[in-house]
């Protein structure tokens, strides 16, 4: 995703498949063409790159951990008309022949420096060339966060929440967006709550996409700082069967370069 957080591609594409499938509605937002050049920002194992270039598109996909580019090299790698795939930081982005399009998906609210993020994505993009996008925002897992904060306050009192995202509003985004250079020209802010893998909890969650909040806590404390985790939000963040969801809010756009 970036650079600075090291992830587990495989765990990634056994427990938390959901991320690239949810993404589809974005491909088909993106609307990819036969020979357009695309670069997919945050790639993760690849799977929506191969579908975009699928559609006869030329794609490139971009991902800050070197884990998950491994991963989408071994299993993308080597199909005809198959994405490539490279190691690079978003905010040291640079491309020799700028894109039609930038896509991206559940990547954004890891960027907490989004005005440098979004001038990169410009400055890699034809004038015209469009930026279709889904990420996290608003009120995005404020229930699994607002369930880890309780459960700090009561088995870590001593420790603070330091959270890891950007989470903007529509209108503040759009609002960087333009001071950037592009035109708005299409939003979508929606909750979509996730179903996780059978089996799969607060907890887990926690362990995949939160830990560099959870290192500011004792090693040995996380255990039964999670486990309270789940006390605390299992009556509303499971269903009658018993299956986790994650509250997940939100946002498409597609912006125009100017």
């Amino acid at each position: 995703m970036f650079q600075g957080m090291s992830w587990n591609a495989k765990q990634y594409d056994s427990n938390f498949s959901f991320v690239s499938q949810y993404g589809r509605g974005v491909v088909e937002l993106l609307a990819p063409r036969a020979d357009e050049r695309i670069l997919d920002l945050g790639c993760g194992t690849g799977d929506l790159a191969v579908e975009i270039a699928a559609t006869g598109a030329v794609v490139h996909g971009v991902d800050g951990d070197p884990e998950m580019i491994r991963t989408a090299r071994e299993k993308h790698g080597s199909a005809p008309g198959a994405p490539s795939f490279e190691v690079v930081d978003v905010y040291e982005l640079s491309v020799a022949e700028p894109f039609d399009a930038v896509f991206s998906n559940a990547v954004l609210h890891w960027l907490t420096r989004p005005d440098d993020a979004i001038a990169r994505v410009r400055d890699a993009l034809l004038p015209g060339g469009r930026f279709v996008a889904e990420f996290g925002a608003g009120r995005n897992v404020a229930t699994l966060i607002d369930g880890l904060r309780q459960a700090v306050a009561e088995v870590v009192p001593e420790a603070e929440v330091a959270l890891p995202w950007y989470f903007p509003s529509t209108a503040e985004h759009a609002t960087r967006l333009e001071n950037a250079g592009f035109e708005v020209v299409y939003t979508h802010y929606f909750d979509r709550p996730t179903p996780l893998a059978e089996g799969d909890t607060a907890a887990d969650w926690w362990r995949m996409f939160g830990p560099r909040t959870l290192a500011a806590f004792p090693v040995e404390r996380h255990d039964a700082l999670l486990a309270r985790v789940d006390e605390l939000l299992r009556d509303r963040l499971t269903d009658s069967s018993g299956r986790w969801s994650a509250d997940y809010t939100r946002l498409r756009f597609v912006a125009v370069r100017r």
